[in-house]
């Protein structure tokens, strides 16, 4: 089946860079387009230390980070060869992995590729695996690349 419309989802993590370069390599293969999605968390501004602080400036800077992610992460798509766009999604304190599903169903994306841990165990139990999420919601097929090999 070839693909057109691959999503991609981006952090600026190595994780997030590996799924990144296997989501290149299958755009230019199947002539794709890439879509770059950065998911900015609003829960982690509440969690500022300082009671009643104004969190504008807080969430203001990540839209900063984030977009200077999508930049960096576009800039080596398309020096690698693939067609890219970007978007920046705003979540109010739902999973990022429900917004990752939503996106692929507003966009129509034919794929999901994205980076995981491999995180088992209790570190898989406490911090949730958001890959799974995606790979269970999906309506789209989606590839998992994983950060390292065993």
């Amino acid at each position: 089946m070839p693909y057109k419309r691959i999503l991609v989802p981006v952090d600026g993590s190595s994780t997030a860079a590996k799924g990144l370069q296997a989501a290149v390599r299958l755009a230019r293969e199947n002539r794709a387009k890439l879509r770059l999605l950065y998911v900015l968390e609003q829960h982690a501004a509440f969690t500022a230390p300082e009671i009643g602080a104004d969190i504008g400036p807080i969430l203001e800077a990540m839209k900063v980070g984030g977009r200077k992610t999508l930049a960096r992460s576009q800039r080596r798509a398309r020096a690698a060869g693939a067609r890219t766009e970007t978007a920046l999604v705003e979540d109010l304190g739902g999973r990022v992995a429900d917004v990752i599903v939503k996106q692929a169903r507003r966009w129509r994306a034919d794929l999901i590729v994205m980076g995981t841990h491999g995180r088992r165990g209790i570190g898989r139990a406490l911090l949730g695996s958001d890959a799974e999420l995606v790979v269970r919601w999906s309506p789209v097929p989606v590839l998992l690349v994983p950060a390292r090999r065993r």
